[in-house]
């Protein structure tokens, strides 16, 4: 009894040094990444850089897949050192300001809402390319000559002007709209159903997150103008821009409007609605110091508080805890069952088809990434059906976990000695009762930890469902970000978040630990 109470306390005595280390491990990180939050910005200015022409030898920025990614990619003419490529305009304007590109080619109105927001950047007078935007369908849609007829009225009425000059004047007084311009009329019939839209909404002020996270600007819309004269609702979806034209075109949207140029490349896949602005691809630069000027306290307040912020963090964490939740359930489930057959097969020789089964499973999913198994579903898998996303999500992530506690529960079965086997058959249980009662207890304490990893690994794995449209935590973080224009503080917010949860995931698997433990002495 003395022995077990000096263990006891010994064990306590671990955990609050454990604990104590936890604690000074995340201070120690929030320092270290407010002072990157505080000293961000780099001082310097794009002298050299006053037209076109000399952006070559440059590094230049631009969002992944638009038009001025295509347009200095096959410019012949300008041989630029790099094209950096992002996920967004914010992120290549954050890199510009960072001095780690020196140059960003954009769309001139967003563009000029970048120049507006972020101190130390200009946009040179010297355009870099004319465009026009329109509106995506899937090939042979029936939607596109009515989008086209609706188009042509709004035009005529001065719906469409009245929209654009709106937000193109709020946009030069660098100002924010936050109600819509557009008003559906009384009495707007919708009864015939429900259209999706997919955008990306990182693209002021054709599109962008108002305070209260509903989706505003030029492209909101004149969807909404267009669906009312259609007789639809309108539903917005926000994603990735480079993945709007393969949503559209796999059916899961029925049009894409997201600031879309046409161009010869896109029309291969899509079909395009008649032109509704005209715009222009723009240089931004460096002007001088890029310094924002804010203390930390100004950032905190104008990242969480204004616009009650903190409240998308709140809801993309409860997202995040359900895929997650689900996911393991689905994953541990499915990795027990699986390991089972493996076992008996290698044990027996029995079950072959379903072994085989279950090794292909294995084998494809641990040897493809869990983003492209995410994409497959929802793009491939269920192109046809209108799922929820929460659900793929929880499908994809709880395969893919299952594959791995597969091959974890399967080498804790095989950990077990071999006369557990023997001695449970000896007894007169069957075969599978001898593995039910005697051989998984033993093997899952012994795996307990590698599964309690996988658990968290898995937590941190559904950070990509953004792509797919679903604001989780770190989707969460980066709509913040694209309202506020800050670098690091909301993902500093979200990493604290995933790291609180982390802790507390592996403070309760050592719990459970100590408690088989003490059910073995």
């Amino acid at each position: 009894m003395a022995r077990q109470g000096a263990d006891e306390e010994g064990e306590r005595l671990n955990m609050k040094k454990r604990s104590s280390r936890a604690v000074m491990l995340v201070c120690l990180l929030a320092c270290l990444l407010s002072l990157l939050v505080v000293g961000c910005g780099s001082s310097g200015s794009s002298k050299t850089i006053k037209g076109a022409s000399d952006l070559a030898g440059k590094i230049v920025g631009v969002q992944e897949g638009t038009t001025g990614d295509l347009d200095i990619t096959d410019n012949d003419d300008i041989k630029v050192k790099t094209v950096e490529r992002y996920n967004t305009g914010y992120e290549a304007v954050q890199a510009l300001k960072q001095g780690k590109v020196d140059a960003v080619i954009i769309d001139d109105q967003p563009a000029q809402t970048f120049v507006n927001q972020v101190k130390g950047l200009k946009i040179l007078d010297e355009p870099f390319e004319e465009e026009q935007y329109a509106i995506c369908f899937q090939k042979g849609s029936d939607l596109t000559a009515g989008f086209n007829t609706a188009m042509e009225e709004l035009k005529n009425d001065g719906t469409l002007d009245k929209i654009i000059n709106a937000y193109l004047d709020a946009s030069s007084k660098n100002k924010t709209l936050q109600s819509a311009v557009y008003t559906s009329p009384a009495g707007t019939d919708t009864s015939k159903g429900t259209l999706k839209m997919a955008t990306s909404a990182d693209f002021p002020p054709y599109e962008y997150h108002a305070d209260d996270d509903s989706i505003l600007g030029i492209d909101a819309e004149v969807a909404q103008a267009i669906c009312d004269k259609l007789g639809y609702k309108l539903e917005i979806e926000d994603m990735k821009f480079d993945s709007i034209i393969t949503s559209v075109a796999a059916g899961k949207d029925d049009f894409g409007m997201a600031g879309m140029t046409v161009t010869d490349e896109r029309k291969e896949s899509v079909d395009f609605s008649d032109t509704y602005v005209t715009a222009q691809q723009a240089i931004i630069i460096k002007a001088g110091s890029s310094s924002s000027g804010q203390s930390l306290a100004q950032q905190f307040k104008a990242n969480f508080i204004d616009g009650s912020r903190w409240k998308l963090l709140l809801q993309g964490l409860g997202t995040t805890l359900e895929i997650t939740l689900f996911a393991v359930i689905i994953g541990i489930v499915l990795g027990f069952l699986c390991a089972v057959v493996r076992c008996a097969h290698d044990q027996t020789g029995g079950l072959k088809i379903l072994n085989f089964i279950c090794k292909l499973y294995t084998t494809v999913i641990r040897g493809t990434p869990t983003l492209l198994q995410l994409l497959i579903w929802y793009f491939v898998v269920f192109a046809a059906v209108d799922v929820n996303k929460i659900f793929v999500c929880v499908i994809a992530f709880g395969l893919n976990s299952g594959a791995y506690v597969c091959e974890i529960v399967r080498s804790g079965i095989m950990s077990v000695d071999a006369g557990q086997m023997e001695a449970g058959r000896s007894l007169g249980f069957s075969y599978s009762k001898t593995m039910w009662y005697i051989i998984l207890p033993q093997a899952f304490k012994n795996v307990l930890p590698a599964i309690g990893n996988e658990v968290i690994t898995l937590l941190k794995e559904t950070s990509i469902a953004g792509y797919i449209a679903v604001t989780d935590l770190t989707k969460a973080g980066d709509i913040i970000r694209s309202r506020t224009f800050s670098a690091f503080l909301p993902y500093i917010a979200v990493a604290l978040i995933y790291l609180a949860m982390v802790l507390i995931l592996a403070k309760l698997l050592g719990m459970l630990e100590r408690r088989l433990r003490e059910s073995e002495r």
